[in-house]
């Protein structure tokens, strides 16, 4: 044995590879027939720059192979879905996102749900607002009628409270004591306090049967109800007496109470008003209040005026 053979008794012996270099080569090692070494190999030895058809050479110029062209309209006959061949994966269509009939992640919100919401909502409150100012209205004209409207004969049984307007005064005459038509020994007076009519003046000694004081009255606008008021002072104790409009007597009395509360014997205390519910013809009527036989007529008189309506 040598150095470097190891014992070989030929080069290809001691190395299947050595034809590749060139002390194998210049030993006389041949590559193997068979392809090297192994059996049934194919030898793939080529000049350098051949290829085979489809492979581009070593600097040569990068031409693509011609492929075969289908006729238009007709599928190209080298090509063939994967799907098709034996075994070929079979393909899968996804569902688009927010779609399909599942109530999946991916569906998009319920846009026209809350749209339906939304209009329902303005509509309860519209139709809420509507019925709160009908209700509203209801009310108000409720108020303006009185509960039970009270016929002519009837008179005021609780103290006046002056419910009418400014306006409705103005609009209707209103007349002083001392401008009366004066009958039966009443006459005026202006020693005690507290009368409303100008001056002080009222008239007293109305506590006589026949003592009256009479009111025509001009200028009504139109013929129907109004209220007739009745300014007084009683000494502490209530009085009455007998209205007549128009020449009839009214069935009901002008009640002239104690509404003051004043003490008895205190005149000056005890101003105060009544009223009455007449019906006048539109332009002069005549109203009369008069001391008569079952009256109890202790009061003096200050102020008599209209309101248009029966007033509560």
């Amino acid at each position: 044995m040598t150095p470097g053979n190891n014992g070989a008794s030929t080069p290809e012996d001691d190395d299947p590879f050595g034809y590749l270099y060139a002390d194998g080569q210049a030993n006389g090692a041949q590559p193997p027939s068979g392809g090297y070494g192994y059996p049934n190999s194919v030898s793939r030895v080529r000049t350098v720059g051949e290829r085979p058809y489809g492979q581009q050479a070593y600097g040569q110029p990068n031409v693509p192979p011609q492929q075969p062209q289908g006729t238009y309209g007709r599928p190209n006959a080298h090509y063939a879905a994967p799907e098709t061949f034996p075994g070929g994966a079979q393909t899968t269509q996804s569902p688009m996102p927010g779609h399909g009939s599942g109530g999946g992640r991916g569906r998009g919100p319920n846009t026209k749900g809350l749209l339906i919401g939304a209009i329902a909502v303005v509509a309860a409150v519209v139709i809420g607002i509507g019925v709160a100012m009908l209700g509203g209205d209801d009310d108000k004209n409720a108020g303006d009628d009185p509960t039970v409207a009270p016929s002519t004969s009837q008179s005021a049984e609780s103290t006046p409270s002056g419910e009418s307007s400014a306006d409705s005064e103005a609009e209707l005459p209103t007349i002083d004591a001392k401008a009366l038509q004066l009958g039966g020994g009443a006459t005026t007076a202006s020693d005690i306090e507290g009368a409303k009519a100008d001056g002080g003046v009222y008239v007293t000694g109305f506590n006589a049967v026949g003592a009256s004081v009479t009111w025509t009255v001009n200028g009504i606008p139109d013929s129907g109800k109004y209220t007739l008021y009745v300014g007084y002072g009683v000494p502490g104790k209530d009085a009455d007496a007998t209205l007549t409009v128009n020449g009839t007597a009214s069935s009901a009395p002008v009640k002239m109470k104690n509404y003051a509360n004043a003490a008895e014997g205190d005149y000056a205390k005890g101003w105060t008003r009544t009223y009455n519910y007449v019906e006048l013809n539109k332009g002069t009527n005549t109203v009369k209040i008069s001391c008569e036989q079952g009256n109890q007529c202790d009061a003096n008189l200050d102020q008599v005026w209209l309101v248009k309506g029966w007033v509560e």
